[in-house]
């Protein structure tokens, strides 16, 4: 247990809690009306999470884990989608909640999905700090790549 919270689990627990109550909101507290471009929207995130996730955990092969904290195998990767942005799963978990609420045309379970981007943004720095424990060359890298999205640089 002790070595779950050392690698970051509690970033895990708190964003489970976060996806499970997008998910449960959307079903219990959908508007009830039928708005098929909000929908449309919707399933366009989906798919747009969907194949970022995929690249992204493509890229990552053995170094994919859970944890923010690398593990003490791993390698840093800036190939595919990883020299693109710097958090590709973390932007299709964010782009995943946002489609799911907008399907479901929940507005509480869209409301909860855009406090991921604070949370996912607070994580991101977390991890980065032991990123460039790690690898020295993090530092240039994290530089050149956004954290979240193309051609978009947030500190």
């Amino acid at each position: 247990m002790k070595r779950f919270f050392q690698r970051g689990g509690a970033w895990v627990l708190g964003q489970s809690v976060l996806l499970g109550g997008v998910i449960w909101l959307a079903v219990f507290s959908h508007s009830g009306g039928f708005h098929p471009m909000i929908v449309l929207a919707g399933a366009v995130l989906l798919l747009i999470a969907a194949g970022v996730s995929l690249a992204g955990a493509v890229a990552l092969g053995r170094n994919l884990t859970p944890f923010p904290k690398p593990a003490d195998h791993a390698q840093l990767v800036r190939h595919g989608i990883y020299g693109v942005i710097r958090h590709p799963l973390y932007t299709s978990v964010i782009a995943a909640a946002l489609g799911w609420g907008l399907v479901w045309q929940s507005w509480p379970a869209v409301g909860l999905a855009a406090a991921l981007i604070p949370f996912f943004h607070a994580k991101a720095r977390h991890e980065e700090r032991w990123l460039r424990q790690k690898f020295p060359e993090f530092a240039g890298y994290e530089q050149r790549v956004p954290r979240f999205l193309p051609w978009f640089q947030i500190s």
